[in-house]
């Protein structure tokens, strides 16, 4: 059987909430061996966000957290200190969101701790705004990083409020460039034989959404505003309602697509006019492009629309709600739906990961795991005798 991709890798994930937990399932789902560290009796915070929850799982916690083993360890004593050393010098990663650096240093578990212990260690921290600069050690959150990025402020009507995006991006966005800091540390160590810290933020990560818009500003210092579902650069590039009241996604992404679409709609001529003929010709004349093509899009409901566009090579798609997302039969083939058998829950389903590796496909073995379930199994790779297990149990230790 071949390998995973990153089978024989270890993980020791002392992350809540959900940039952390985020890229240490990814890891999991490539196949490393990711240990959850969790405080007895509390756990991950994300445990008590809800409802909904299934059983007394949280379904916030229960989808960003398969593939990994918890051990419930009490990291503010010193005992419980030793046991997470004992397992970071074992380790090729080490995830860490805790809050400051100070904490980190008092817990033992700062990068030159941790490092001069196993110089091999990947040591990747995820905080709100990095570990320097002003703002080093002050608390960040996703709807703060998407506030002060700059990306709310283009959310929304143009004369509505700021609006954040309903999903957590700047934590996923935060988990996914941590997931590649560590696999080009992955790399760099193959070479050097030594790891290396990485430092993540929030706010960073956010940043990076604004792409064209930044592009935008930079080159006119123009501050962009809000426009609704309007494209700033690339008309028609919008939603666009059928003669049946639903609406789809009309994307017109170049010059080739409108001619297409001009043909598809029976006004050859505007591919020719020169108020429509290129896209920077359409954006000059936006509401006069946009109201002859809304007018032509009103005269049949979607569903004659759809498969007519795609057809002719124009990019459109319904405005699906989430069970009608799941229901695609492209995201079936494409098996993005991952269901685990959960011993008290029965079959938990979260998203795959999209990654599709033809020679490594990525594997899903293991179910959210429960607080401590495998706090036993893991003090025994490390050799503890389970009287002595029985005696962390007693001192609060481990759960």
């Amino acid at each position: 059987m071949t390998k995973a991709p990153l089978a024989g890798i270890k993980v020791i994930d002392q992350t809540q909430a959900l940039a952390g937990p985020y890229c240490t399932m990814m890891l999991g789902d490539l196949g490393a061996d990711v240990i959850k560290i969790e405080r007895p009796g509390v756990g991950d915070q994300s445990r008590q966000w809800g409802p909904p929850y299934i059983g007394d799982q949280s379904t916030y916690y229960l989808s960003v957290n398969r593939n990994k083993r918890s051990l419930a360890l009490n990291i503010a004593q010193p005992k419980g200190q030793e046991i997470l050393h004992q397992l970071t010098d074992q380790a090729d990663i080490f995830m860490t969101n805790l809050a400051t650096r100070a904490s980190l240093a008092k817990y033992k578990m700062d990068y030159e701790t941790l490092s001069q212990r196993n110089p091999r260690l990947i040591y990747a921290s995820i905080s709100g705004y990095g570990r320097s600069g002003p703002r080093a050690d002050q608390p960040g959150y996703d709807l703060v990083a998407q506030a002060e990025s700059g990306t709310m402020s283009l959310t929304g009507e143009p004369d509505g409020a700021p609006m954040r995006f309903l999903s957590p991006m700047a934590d996923m966005t935060c988990g996914l460039f941590t997931l590649v800091g560590i696999l080009a540390a992955l790399k760099v160590r193959e070479t050097t034989g030594r790891g290396q810290f990485i430092d993540q933020s929030l706010q960073e990560g956010q940043l990076t959404w604004l792409e064209n818009y930044a592009g935008e500003y930079f080159a006119t210092k123009q501050v962009p505003t809000r426009m609704g579902n309007r494209h700033p650069q690339i008309a028609p590039y919008e939603a666009v309602q059928g003669s049946d009241g639903d609406w789809f996604i009309l994307g017109v992404g170049s010059d080739n697509v409108w001619r297409s679409f001009c043909q598809v709609i029976g006004k050859t001529a505007w591919a020719e006019d020169a108020r429509f003929a290129k896209n920077a010709d359409r954006v000059a004349n936006y509401e006069e492009t946009m109201s002859r093509v809304r007018a032509i899009i009103q005269q049949k409901p979607v569903a004659e629309w759809l498969p007519l566009l795609r057809a002719n090579g124009v990019p459109a798609g319904r405005i699906n709600n989430i069970e009608e997302a799941f229901q695609d039969e492209n995201v079936q083939a494409r098996d993005m739906v991952v269901s685990l058998d959960h011993p008290k829950l029965g079959a938990i389903q979260s998203i795959a990961t999209p990654v599709k590796l033809q020679e490594t496909p990525l594997t899903y073995d293991r179910h959210p795991p429960e607080l401590g379930e495998h706090t036993h199994e893991i003090l025994a790779e490390l050799n503890v005798h389970s009287t002595s297990i029985e005696q962390l149990v007693e001192d609060g230790i481990v759960a």
